[in-house]
């Protein structure tokens, strides 16, 4: 199999590919002097099987996509892997006139299989033309927690919404979990407590699939603070970290922020790049 890295994935498709037991298919990335997007696949792909990631969470990064799709049209397989997908959260109308954004970006790519982690809502895999599968990276993360030592650590969603996660990176450690609850008790006063336990003298881990400006989880950070927490961690899937998220994190007072390399950034510090082997090497 030919592993094939888009250029917002090139780590992850090389992790990919050594855990498959291969090397990453270099590719040529540029730009023409009007702005257009340039791509050369630099092997052959002509009747292989050929697996191609990448994460879209820039308009250009959805085009190298495309691209990437069109020069591999004729490989005897083709699997496309999009670890973060943009434009997964516009799923609804709300508005006469609107998109659903998330379709008509799922319509634009055609492959054998696609596969998608820990996709914002699962609805969106049924607007693919071809058969899509979401891989969770729920264990990946749980698996983690657990060497990082901390004494009966208390995992917590941010809202319950993300209770299902929360409880997936949870299972087989014996881990509590519990969800965050708002409560407005004037027109300008809101309080963030936990649903069923006491915070008191825990430490905390915040779950949820993806931080991108960072703002409910630094008040969810405060509050878990206020209300006697010994320290308060946050591990996403999907590490967006919009503008100046991380600083506003640590400002509130997070000791860490663990994201996978979905996306790649500096705190992509767990691979999921056996995931995505696993998958591959399925039926």
């Amino acid at each position: 199999m030919k592993i094939i890295g888009g250029p917002a994935s090139q780590l992850l498709a090389s992790r990919t590919a050594r855990a498959l037991g291969t090397e990453p298919v270099l590719c040529e990335f540029n730009r023409f002097p009007d702005g257009e997007l340039y791509l050369r696949i630099a092997e052959e792909t002509e009747n292989e099987h050929v697996t191609l990631i990448q994460s879209t969470p820039t308009d250009s990064d959805l085009v190298s996509l495309l691209q990437l799709i069109d020069a591999c049209e004729g490989a005897r397989e083709l699997n496309v892997v999009i670890p973060y997908m943009g434009y997964a959260r516009q799923d609804k109308k709300f508005k006469p006139g609107e998109p659903i954004s998330a379709r008509a970006v799922a319509r634009c790519i055609r492959a054998d299989r696609i596969f998608t982690v820990n996709i914002h809502e699962k609805s969106v895999l049924e607007h693919f033309p071809s058969p899509a599968y979401n891989l969770d990276a729920a264990k990946l993360i749980g698996k983690h927690i657990a060497s990082l030592g901390m004494e009966n650590p208390l995992l917590i969603a941010p809202d319950s919404g993300a209770e299902r996660l929360v409880k997936n990176v949870s299972s087989g450690l014996g881990y509590d979990y519990d969800h965050l609850e708002k409560t407005r008790l004037s027109g300008d006063t809101v309080v963030i407590k936990t649903k069923n336990l006491d915070v008191t003298g825990r430490q905390i881990v915040l779950v949820d699939d993806m931080i991108a400006t960072g703002g409910t989880m630094a008040e969810s950070i405060k509050m878990l603070r206020a209300q006697g927490a010994a320290g308060v961690h946050i591990a996403c899937v999907h590490p967006v970290l919009a503008r100046n998220a991380a600083l506003r994190l640590f400002n509130a007072g997070v000791k860490d922020i663990i994201g996978t390399d979905t996306l790649e950034k500096a705190e992509s510090r767990l691979s999921v790049a056996p995931l995505i082997a696993d998958a591959l090497k399925g039926p």
